[in-house]
């Protein structure tokens, strides 16, 4: 460790005493003495490799914490289509003073393996609002599911729709679709003039854009405050998002 602290400081000097100044004056030197520097650099490089591997993981910590913060901005600025936006699913408490939200596709299998976990942060935290974000990314069976599963809505049926798409094996088609929505007992017919309304496709619009402004590119993905977590990540991972949220006060943007 000391070694590394060390020769990343001999590194840090070198470059703000010789390479910065040598670049600035380029010009001032001839081609012997930048021949002589970059033998120089080479072989401080061969000889402390660790050094390259440092640079890269400080800029890899560098770029992660930029976009980051880059995110945490996008998310303020959207969040009431984000947590507030009219058409998208709410179950919990529709008040509590915490909100997840997740986007998901119902042919997602994380989106599947993750629904326990839903289900279980829904009924286990009387606190919490969950918020759905019909996102059908996975092909025409998907944005068929999407639409039916909103239009449910107006048969008051959406969460027990929602979550039999998710628990129905394999992928989903619009055969499934109906077949699924016939078993919960929706009005097949209905349903159809419904899923095809233009309100619908604003909200999937909607879903896209907001998707595409935090860089949101699968499913699932889970949003907790001003934190975005990609993936099955599991229970235990989004309650401890949710306990840290808790401990700061509750959600300032909910």
């Amino acid at each position: 460790m000391l070694s590394r602290i060390k020769n990343c400081g001999i590194l840090a000097v070198f470059i703000s005493s010789l390479i910065l100044p040598a670049v600035l004056h380029a010009a001032e030197f001839n081609s012997s003495q930048r021949k002589e520097m970059g033998e120089f650099v080479r072989q401080f490089l061969i000889e402390n490799p660790e050094v390259l591997r440092d640079a890269f993981e400080a800029l890899e910590r560098k770029e992660a914490k930029i976009k980051a913060d880059r995110v945490k901005t996008a998310i303020k600025e959207l969040a009431p289509d984000i947590y507030r936006a009219d058409g998208d699913l709410i179950v919990g408490n529709p008040i509590g003073d915490v909100t997840i939200v997740e986007f998901f596709d119902y042919n997602c299998g994380f989106c599947k393996r993750a629904l326990p976990d839903v289900l279980k942060l829904v009924a286990t935290d009387k606190n919490l609002k969950f918020v759905i974000k019909e996102f059908p990314i996975l092909g025409p069976g998907s944005l068929v599911a999407a639409r039916a599963a909103i239009a449910s809505r107006a048969q008051g049926k959406y969460w027990e729709f929602h979550t039999a798409l998710l628990k129905k094996r394999g992928s989903v088609n619009e055969a499934g679709v109906m077949q699924v929505a016939k078993t919960i007992g929706l009005d097949i017919d209905k349903l159809k003039k419904d899923m095809n309304s233009e309100k619908i496709a604003d909200i999937l619009r909607r879903n896209h854009k907001v998707a595409q402004a935090l860089n949101i590119n699968g499913t699932p993905a889970f949003i907790v405050a001003d934190n975005i977590f990609p993936g099955a990540v599991g229970y235990e991972q989004l309650a401890e998002s949710i306990a840290k949220v808790r401990a700061k006060g509750g959600c300032t943007i909910c």
